[in-house]
């Protein structure tokens, strides 16, 4: 892909933005499933869902999950160690939007990466199993003594019942959700139950086929996306949407992201809701 489709893809050319540089393969991640009721909790480690961006140190430099080398300022990386750090890049709750932008340009903004925290929750090349990482990546960010590095904080959980309340008080102090990270496991770049994510909501990526337009108080503008999941289901994405989005709408061929809270019997999404357009280098 050109450098040019790309930012189009990206839609960063219309907001001045240049993006990351492009870069060579993307790092080898561990990826996550959705839990489902009846995993054995006393398994797996407990700790909160950053609504960020996946930032992998490889031991030189900070890249995304696609790949991407991120611009940095030196001092955010200087004396990181040459052992890769798996974590999130992350401002703070319901500040994804910022923390993209800053994350996408080629000319880091110095104040805004001020407010941008390294939280690391592995370490890939480590041999052991994640309840000896985790104590680790503890002492590793504990040497590193950099306030915008942090480790994330991982804890036993009791129940389902006991999740689905310390879910409760996540969502409800602006979390996302939480994650399972089972204690015996190693770090294996495959999606597995090793990695579990909790959510109130599912989420799930679609292709953007066609702009539908608008009625009533949306007459003359976009009033839903049709759309395809990579099964091939298409139906209408119609909520979620803020005024300036529907004004300028997901590009046709775009991939997005939304929110559903299960499928009916002929596997449509049930109250599907747009949630952004996903940047697939940078998520």
């Amino acid at each position: 892909m050109k450098r040019r489709e790309l930012l189009a893809w990206l839609g960063l050319a219309a907001c001045g933005l240049p993006g990351p540089s492009l870069a060579g393969d993307a790092p080898a991640l561990m990826l996550a499933n959705v839990y489902r009721p009846g995993v054995p909790l006393a398994d797996y480690w407990l700790s909160e869902k950053y609504d960020g961006l996946r930032g992998f140190w490889d031991g030189q430099r900070l890249i995304t999950r696609g790949g991407e080398v991120i611009a940095v300022p030196a001092w955010f990386t200087a004396g990181w160690p040459t052992e890769p750090m798996d974590g999130e890049l992350w401002m703070g709750r319901r500040l994804f939007e910022e923390t993209l932008s800053a994350v996408r340009r080629n000319t880091p903004d110095d104040d805004a990466w001020r407010r941008i925290r390294f939280m690391v929750f592995d370490l890939p090349a480590h041999p052991g199993q994640f309840t000896e990482r985790i104590q680790a990546y503890q002492q590793l960010v504990q040497q590193l003594d950099q306030p915008w590095v942090q480790a994330v904080r991982q804890e036993r959980v009791a129940s389902h019942a006991d999740l689905l309340a310390r879910l409760d008080r996540m969502v409800k102090a602006g979390g996302e959700g939480l994650m399972l990270h089972r204690g015996d496991s190693l770090y294996r770049a495959v999606r597995s139950n090793d990695l579990l994510k909790v959510k109130t909501h599912e989420d799930a990526e679609a292709r953007v086929l066609q702009h539908l337009p608008g009625q009533g108080r949306h007459a003359g503008r976009m009033g839903a996306l049709l759309v395809e999941t990579p099964d091939g289901i298409r139906f209408r994405l119609g909520t979620g949407f803020t005024d300036a989005q529907r004004e300028s709408p997901p590009a046709v061929d775009a991939s997005v992201t939304y929110r559903f809270r299960g499928v009916n019997e002929s596997g449509l999404p049930r109250f599907a809701s747009f949630l952004r357009v996903r940047d697939e280098r940078l998520r």
